[in-house]
C-alpha cells in the first residue's frame, strides 16, 4: 500500500471539472473524517485496544473492528453517495466469509480504499488489515489508526521482514477473530516506469511479460498463507480496474475521479492452492497472468466478464451510520473543547500514550482471559 500521485494524470481528461463547490465539499469531507478518526481512536478504539485486550484479545478486536468498522464506512458513501462514483462488482458472487485472504493488483495509491467498498457489502470492512510501508505509520492520526487496526508494517526488503511478518502473522490465528487480510504481492503500485523495469526483468529471468500488472512477489503472500491456512475460510482474487482516468488521493477527495471503479473477484477455496512454495509462487503468476488478461479484455471493452454480483449501498444504512458517527464526534469534540479540564488531560494522555505505542509497535498483553 502506497501513497503517490496517480501515474496517468494528465494523459487523459478528467472526469469532472474540479469546480469551487467539488473543493469546498472535498476539503470539508477531509475535515470530518480527519476529525472522526482522531475522536473516535481517543474515546473508543484507546478503550478497545488496551482496556480490552488486557481481558481478551478476541474482544478487543472485535469490538475495534465495530467502531473502526463504523469510521472506515464514511469513506464508500463519500466515494458512491456524495462523489458519485459508480463501482461495479463482476465475477463470482462473494460469501460473507468471516476469514479470508484478499490478493489484489495494485494499479495506484486508493486501490485499498475501494476495497472497503466490498467489504462493506459482507460486513465486514471493520474486519479489513493491510500489509503497508512503514513509513505510513508515521502519518498523523492514520498512523494511530493504522496501529490500533494492527496493520502489519513492512520495510519492503525480505531480511528485515521475514521474521517481524510472521511473528505477527502467529497472532492473527485465531478462527474467531474477524480477519480480511490483504495483500498487493506487486509490492508498490503501478506505474508505467516500474512496468518497463518489470518487464526487463522478466525478459532477463524467462517470465512472463506483463503489460498491466507488475510481477508478483511470492515471498509475503506465501507466509501469509502458510501462517494462516488453518484459519481461513477462502482467498478472494480482486482485479480493479478504473474509468477512465486512474484516480489520486486528492482525485477521490473532490470527486474529479474515477468515473467508475471496476473490481473483477474470483473465490478460491484454500485447498485450491498448493501447499508448497514453489507450487504456490506458479500458481500465483498464473493469477497475475490472468489478471493482466483480464485487464487488457478491460481497457478495450469497458467492463469485466460478468458484471452485477453486489447491489448498490443502501442510503439509509449510510446516512444512519453517517448520522451515529457524527453526533459521536460532535459530542466528543464538544468535551474535548469546552467541558471539563480533565477531558483535556485525558486527550493529552490518550495522545501520548499512542504516539509511544505506535512508535514502538506496543500493544497490551493479556492479563486475565475470558
Amino acid at each position: 500500500m502506497n501513497v503517490q500521485m496517480g501515474d496517468d494524470s494528465g494523459k487523459q481528461p478528467r472526469h469532472r471539472n474540479l469546480t469551487p463547490l467539488r473543493m469546498i465539499r472535498g476539503i470539508f469531507c477531509l475535515i470530518v473524517l480527519v476529525l472522526s478518526a482522531f475522536m473516535v481512536l481517543v474515546y473508543f478504539g484507546f478503550w478497545t485496544a488496551t482496556g480490552l485486550r488486557i481481558v481478551s484479545v478476541h474482544y478487543s478486536r472485535v469490538g475495534t473492528s465495530f467502531f473502526f468498522g463504523c469510521w472506515l464506512a464514511l469513506w464508500p458513501f463519500w466515494f458512491e453517495k456524495i462523489n458519485k462514483t459508480k463501482v461495479v462488482m463482476s465475477g463470482d458472487s462473494v460469501p460473507p466469509a468471516k476469514r479470508v485472504l484478499v490478493i489484489a493488483n495494485h494499479r495506484t495509491e486508493v486501490d485499498w480504499m475501494y476495497l472497503w467498498d466490498l467489504a462493506l457489502r459482507k460486513g465486514c470492512v471493520g474486519s479489513i488489515r493491510y500489509i503497508l510501508k512503514s513509513s505510513l505509520m508515521k502519518l498523523p492520526v492514520f498512523g494511530w489508526v493504522f496501529h490500533i487496526m494492527e496493520f502489519i508494517p513492512v520495510e519492503r526488503r525480505w531480511e528485515a521482514d521475514a521474521l517481524k511478518l510472521r511473528q505477527i502473522l502467529c497472532t492473527y490465528k485465531d478462527p474467531e477473530d474477524p480477519l480480511w487480510l490483504v495483500v498487493f504481492p506487486e509490492g508498490t503500485d503501478f506505474t508505467e516506469q516500474k512496468c518497463i523495469r518489470s518487464k526487463k526483468y522478466a525478459s532477463e529471468k524467462g517470465l512472463p511479460i506483463l503489460n498491466n500488472v507488475l510481477l508478483p512477489k511470492r515471498k509475503g503472500f506465501y507466509a501469509c498463507l502458510e501462517e494462516l491456512r488453518g484459519s481461513l475460510d477462502a482467498v478472494y482474487d480482486i482485479t480493479i480496474g478504473y474509468k477512465h482516468h486512474c484516480p489520486s488521493f486528492l482525485d477521490n477527495a473532490f470527486g474529479v475521479d474515477p468515473a467508475e471503479v471496476h473490481m473483477h473477484v474470483r473465490c478460491i477455496a484454500i485447498a485450491d492452492i498448493p501447499e508448497s512454495e514453489n507450487e504456490a509462487a506458479s500458481w500465483l503468476m498464473d493469477t497475475f497472468c490472468d489478471k493482466d488478461k483480464l485487464l487488457s479484455d478491460f481497457h478495450s471493452q469497458g467492463h469485466f466478464p460478468r458484471e452485477g454480483i453486489e447491489s448498490e449501498l443502501s442510503t439509509v444504512k449510510c446516512l444512519a451510520n453517517f448520522i451515529f458517527v457524527l453526533t459521536s464526534t460532535a459530542l466528543c469534540t464538544y468535551l474535548t473543547l469546552f467541558s471539563s479540564i480533565w477531558f483535556k488531560i485525558y486527550v493529552s494522555s490518550v495522545c501520548a500514550y499512542l504516539t509511544t505505542a505506535t512508535y514502538f509497535n506496543f500493544r497490551p498483553s493479556p492479563i486475565v482471559s475470558l
